[in-house]
């Protein structure tokens, strides 16, 4: 069982600029004092991240779950998953999004969470993009 979840500060910069490869510092910058990066807490040490955006600025979406590799198979992805969508749902939203690649294996962990698949797109020399939706019970 994680010690936290919360949603990231200046202070985390080190691990996110370790961990996340996908987005550049000033974005990581401009995510983290929008609140939308969560990060999980095991004793004092961040062991996971859930960055998220808004799909058409009015959907949350996952753009990314990552769970550092001693601490993958231990529920933390679940349990980020999980607070961010009470969080959207807290906050009044009724729908969540995410997307995976078609040939990665995070398509099953999110099917297994309640959600279902709405279509895809391909990019040049990618696999199928999936997008997956989740509608939160009220």
């Amino acid at each position: 069982m994680l010690s936290s979840i919360r949603v990231a500060s200046p202070d985390d910069f080190p691990f996110l600029s370790r961990e996340d490869h996908h987005i550049t510092a000033a974005m990581q910058a401009r995510k983290v004092a929008a609140g939308e990066i969560l990060i999980a807490h095991q004793a004092d040490e961040p062991v996971g991240y859930l960055r998220y955006g808004y799909f058409w600025d009015s959907v949350p979406f996952m753009n990314l779950l990552k769970v550092v590799a001693p601490w993958r198979k231990q529920g933390i992805g679940r349990q980020l998953v999980t607070y961010w969508e009470a969080e959207m749902q807290h906050a009044g939203y009724e729908m969540v999004m995410t997307s995976t690649l078609a040939n990665e294996d995070g398509q099953h962990f999110y099917r297994r969470l309640g959600y279902q698949d709405i279509g895809g797109f391909v990019l040049p020399a990618e696999p199928l993009e999936l997008f997956l939706v989740k509608y939160l019970k009220g």
